[in-house]
């Protein structure tokens, strides 16, 4: 089977094709915006303008006649891109009378990180600009075992980014400044049981910018400090459910320091690390494509009329049927 997915919970618009083997074609156009940070109708008015070209170049790669399941992102999102994605894919499903799929964006994270890496039952830490989540499956379900409390840590580091007047997405920059970091400046360590906070860690690395300290060096601190909460919950979670796989998903994976942090925890444990190539770190349309392949193939379609977007959409409310 042949599975078309759209991902526009964002900043990013990307479609996608798949079949149970491979990634068969991928597609994206992302939003830059000129100031600041993600603006939600700017974003989903470029989403609407490059949808046609996004779509084209996918369909050189695959025949539409040939999809047999069209699937979007449902949520969680901003709620002007995740109509614009959703629209997109009805007007398909209706054209071409195949089955409509709304998909979690988290789970479809999670779903490729395994489906990409081979791994089968891991504690899963997911860390993107709006997300940042410690997930593992229990049951026939994926629950949240801790989260943060007020934003994603890629949310964070754009924040510190744009103090610093440096362009959107601010995370790769503050990982380039970091690299050139010599002094760890201690900073506020959040860790509230299982959940974290990133707040006023991230108003504190300002602070210090303001104060004169090195820019790099701040960068340096922020990461260490905000990548070392992260593990430790992750490790804890690992801990509680006696797993012994982690698994690195979201865009801010693609953060080699955290990549390396992770991997010293697993190796500490005799744990197995995981983490997909970059291309399916970010938002993108594969990893809705591939999840709802899995859900249409256990009987998780939706009727257009029922395809209602949802910006607050957790993973927990999902059935995992395979």
């Amino acid at each position: 089977m042949i599975s078309l997915g759209i991902e526009s919970t964002a900043w990013n618009f990307s479609v996608g094709v798949v079949d149970e083997d491979g990634v068969i074609a991928l597609a994206g156009d992302a939003y830059r915006p000129k100031e600041g940070g993600i603006h939600p109708r700017e974003a989903a008015q470029h989403h609407a303008e490059v949808a046609g070209k996004v779509l084209r170049k996918v369909f050189e790669k695959v025949s539409p006649e040939d999809l047999d399941v069209i699937c979007f992102s449902q949520g969680p999102g901003m709620g002007p891109c995740l109509r614009i994605g959703a629209t997109v894919a009805r007007a398909i499903a209706l054209k071409l009378k195949k089955p409509l799929v709304g998909v979690n964006h988290c789970l479809a994270h999670v779903e490729i990180g395994r489906w990409m890496t081979g791994a089968r039952d891991p504690v899963a830490l997911y860390v993107s600009g709006g997300n940042s989540q410690v997930i593992a499956r229990k049951g026939n379900r994926y629950r949240v075992f801790g989260e943060t409390l007020d934003i994603g840590i890629g949310n964070a580091l754009d924040k510190f980014a744009r103090h610093l007047n440096l362009p959107h997405p601010g995370g790769p920059r503050v990982e380039e400044l970091a690299r050139n970091g010599k002094r760890y400046i201690e900073m506020p360590y959040v860790v509230k049981g299982m959940d974290f906070s990133f707040s006023g860690l991230v108003t504190y690395a300002m602070n210090l910018v303001d104060r004169g300290e090195r820019r790099e060096d701040v960068a340096f601190s922020l990461q260490e400090t905000a990548f070392a909460m992260l593990v430790e919950v992750t490790e804890r979670a690992m801990a509680y459910l006696e797993k012994d796989e982690c698994l690195l998903v979201g865009g801010v994976g693609a953060n080699s320091r955290l990549q390396e942090m992770l991997r010293i925890m697993c190796e500490d444990r005799n744990a197995e690390f995981h983490a997909p190539p970059r291309e399916y770190m970010g938002d993108n349309g594969a990893m809705i494509a591939y999840t709802g392949l899995l859900m249409h193939r256990h009987g998780m379609d939706v009727d257009v009329e029922e395809s209602h977007i949802n910006p607050d959409f957790r993973i927990e409310e999902v059935e995992v049927r395979w």
